[in-house]
């Protein structure tokens, strides 16, 4: 974390100082805002989260709960959701409190006598190194604490407005604020009242029986599995010595368990086998009593026994895999002729099971894809085109959600007499690991992303994959760090420059011309969009990563591309220099050769194009797509830091 930049702070430097729209932030609903955001789930959280980081943009979000979520359905968090976390800087809290899951172990009849269960075998959870985090548990409502958090402690203050549901709207495309919304109190001694409230843009991320899809005229289309299936968090006593290990347990003829660990020590959760749902007679499976449930887990656990102490929660659902229709309020006849003004995300837009672990996770990348680019667009910084590209992406990724899961959540209900090899679940399960792991994403060529041209530049960093960090040697403090955990969510395009062979020089080499016509010349990116009065990075994150070791990288050898200036005092910042050492070579580990190569990351942490360290034309093509020039770019006003602030002269603290 670094700070002091701008002064020094003797606060938790987490909590950030209130500006623009979070200053003296109005108690009440306003009646226009910038984007009204309906619903706290995960996906509505992160947009929150992200939206509050730019005071600039005035966003509230409302919810018809009366507080918080106590007691939330998913609990199942995949490691990219926690490079995720990461980036809104909560990553360490989650995992410290988190059940962390290390293996699977399958649990099958035993051959010699069919009607007892035995451990058939173990997979462990990321065998292949896909992620430097891992894979936890923890309650959903857990994680909406921490993203409501942030969003509270950002410049922007949002705090949701709690008590309040979204009745429906009309959307004007031409007005100035075209979303009219009608809402109704629905708690304290208000409820019953209604208002309208206008909007720039409305976000619903109100579940799966989403007022928002409803008011936008979307419906979710699928089928369901007609098998039914209970879930329970439970506190027990037993015999069975993996209930704190995530298995599949599969019996002879009494159904199958998936036993998934919870946070805690004493906590476990059971997606029970309740077996197909009657057609003539739906309900009565529906209504299974949790006593019913408690008694053939214990069946299927046989010769061990469970002796369940407390039901924390527990539920009946049958499987079901939906999609929406549309992602946006833009008819698909219209789809490039008109920008959205209204998004639907998470279960509003893809339901499924939830054995897959994908619900929560699948939904934080929506808000995730959708928040960056709705304050790029509210704050000027690029067109309204970038909103057409939520829809393209993420109806793809849902798709293929749906698809995996309905595979995985058939062979979970699959009996074991229908196995042709009884290990093809748990090879099954290894084999798709990527993908459950929140790693299979995959952006196609479009505004945002370019195509695979110069891929084998820089082979360990896909196009259109998200950006698999590696150790590296900061040289402002020769500790190693992982790169991609610098990538916080503050909208700035990431742009990593992996040196060539040559050693550090300011010029004469591949990447000190590079860095040369980054800082000066009138068609670099970063001359063309950064604004004039701020710092040197404010739009571009721009970082160096030398193939040398680190006691070879002396920072007065570097360019000053890679060292921007803040303001307001003309600090320099060296902690953007990076190289190899203490057997971290980043070029290795990615396949990065003696060439180089430039990598642009998105806001979103998914890399957006591979290019040659000569590719000016083909960089500044790019940006020009999709970004917008300030009014005053940093170039256009020269510096003017006063000389006693270099020599130490007394300044203002905080």
């Amino acid at each position: 974390m670094q700070i002091h930049y701008r002064g020094y702070e003797s606060g938790d430097p987490r909590i950030k100082p209130a500006a623009g729209h979070g200053l003296d932030r109005p108690r009440e609903l306003p009646d226009e805002m910038d984007v009204l955001i309906v619903g706290t789930g995960p996906a509505a959280a992160v947009v929150a989260a992200q939206l509050s980081r730019f005071p600039s943009v005035d966003a509230r979000a409302i919810e018809k709960r009366p507080g918080r979520l106590e007691v939330g359905q998913a609990d199942g968090i995949q490691a990219r959701s926690v490079e995720t976390f990461q980036a809104f800087g909560f990553a360490g809290e989650v995992i410290e409190e988190a059940y962390r899951n290390v293996e699977m172990c399958f649990w099958k009849p035993d051959p010699a006598d069919p009607s007892r269960i035995v451990r058939a075998s173990r997979a462990p959870d990321d065998a292949t190194g896909i992620s430097e985090f891992p894979h936890i548990y923890v309650n959903q409502s857990r994680i909406l604490d921490y993203f409501l958090r942030d969003a509270e402690r950002a410049p922007g203050r949002i705090v949701p407005d709690y008590g309040i549901e979204f009745l429906d709207c009309a959307i004007d495309p031409e007005a100035e604020y075209p979303v009219t919304a009608r809402v109704r109190h629905c708690a304290g001694p208000r409820s019953g009242e209604e208002r309208v409230v206008r909007a720039k843009y409305l976000v619903g991320g109100d579940g799966a029986r989403s007022s928002v899809r409803t008011a936008l005229g979307h419906r979710l289309h699928g089928d369901a599995s007609m098998h039914a299936w209970g879930v329970m968090d439970i506190l027990a006593n037993t015999d069975f010595p993996d209930i704190q290990v995530k298995c599949s347990i599969q019996s002879h003829d009494a159904g199958n368990i998936l036993l998934i660990p919870r946070e805690g020590g004493y906590l476990a959760r059971m997606y029970v086998d309740l077996g197909e749902v009657d057609e003539a007679n739906p309900g009565a499976v529906r209504a299974t009593p949790i006593e019913d449930m408690i008694a053939k887990a214990d069946r299927i656990l046989h010769p061990y026994t469970l002796d369940v102490k407390a039901v924390t929660w527990w539920s009946v659902y049958e499987v079901a895999h939906r999609i929406t229709d549309g992602f946006d309020d833009v008819p698909a006849e219209l789809t490039g002729s008109r920008h959205p003004r209204a998004f639907i995300l998470g279960d509003a837009c893809h339901t499924h099971s939830a054995k897959a672990g994908q619900g929560m996770n699948v939904s934080i990348q929506d808000g995730f894809n959708l928040g960056w680019k709705l304050a790029a667009v509210l704050e000027g910084r690029a067109p309204e085109e970038l909103l057409d590209t939520y829809a393209a992406e993420r109806k793809v990724i849902a798709q293929n959600l749906i698809d995996f899961d309905r595979e995985w959540s058939g062979m979970m209900a699959k009996p074991v007499d229908d196995w042709e090899d009884p290990s093809e679940l748990e090879h099954w399960y290894v084999k798709t690991m990527e993908f459950p792991a929140g790693f299979m994403t995959r952006y196609e060529q479009s505004l945002i992303t370019l195509g695979t041209e110069h891929q084998e530049l820089a082979p360990g960093f896909p196009v259109g994959k998200r950006f698999k960090s590696a150790e590296v040697i900061r040289r402002a403090d020769n500790r190693w760090r992982h790169l991609g955990h610098f990538h916080e969510a503050d909208g700035r395009w990431r742009v990593y420059v992996f040196a060539d062979a040559a050693a550090p020089a300011l010029a004469g080499t591949p990447t000190a011309d590079f860095a040369a016509w980054w800082t000066t010349d009138p068609a670099s990116p970063r001359v063309r969009y950064t604004p004039a009065g701020g710092d040197d990075d404010a739009v571009f994150d721009t970082k160096v990563i030398y193939q040398q070791d680190y006691t070879e990288v002396e920072p007065a050898a570097v360019p000053a591309a890679f060292k921007p200036t803040k303001v307001p005092y003309g600090l320099h910042d060296l902690n953007q220099i990076f190289a190899a050492g203490h057997g971290r070579d980043i070029h290795r580990d990615r396949g990065i050769g003696a060439a180089g190569a430039i990598v642009v990351v998105r806001p979103d942490q998914y890399v957006a194009a591979v290019l040659p360290l000569t590719a000016r034309a083909e960089l500044s093509d790019f940006f020009a797509r999709h970004l917008l020039e300030p009014e005053h770019r940093l170039a256009d006003t020269p510096r003017d830091i006063p000389r006693e602030v270099h020599i130490g002269a007394r300044i203002p603290l905080g």
